[in-house]
């Protein structure tokens, strides 16, 4: 792999607050992020190229829903908006991360796994 360099933006985005997709049907709440791509590249490949984000932004991990399933998801900052919905996610991790309480479209993070 040639040597690049990274250049590492602040996150658009914070823990606990609820988010969409831009493109696909699903919502979630973030619970970590990553200032840049880490994950595998089998990941990232598999992403069809037109639609593959760059490496050098953060991506966020999220406990996603859609209208069928809950599930953890891993996105770029290119591809999220903020959730102006209101509305609580259902993700069954979530009130193990976070108080049950949305204040200003974020959820609050339990002292338990505050850093």
């Amino acid at each position: 792999m040639a040597n690049r360099e990274v250049v590492i933006k602040t996150a658009k985005f914070g823990i606990g607050q609820i988010v969409q997709h831009r493109k696909h049907p699903f919502r979630g709440v973030i619970f970590d992020v990553d200032p840049i791509f880490s994950n595998s590249d089998e990941w990232m490949n598999a992403i069809p190229e037109k639609n593959r984000p760059s490496r050098d932004q953060p991506f966020y991990h999220l406990f996603a829903e859609n209208a069928e399933t809950t599930y953890i998801a891993y996105v770029s900052e290119q591809n999220l908006l903020i959730d102006e919905t209101g509305e609580p996610v259902s993700h069954p991790q979530v009130g193990h991360f976070f108080h049950n309480k949305i204040e200003n479209g974020q959820y609050i993070v339990r002292r338990s796994h505050a850093n």
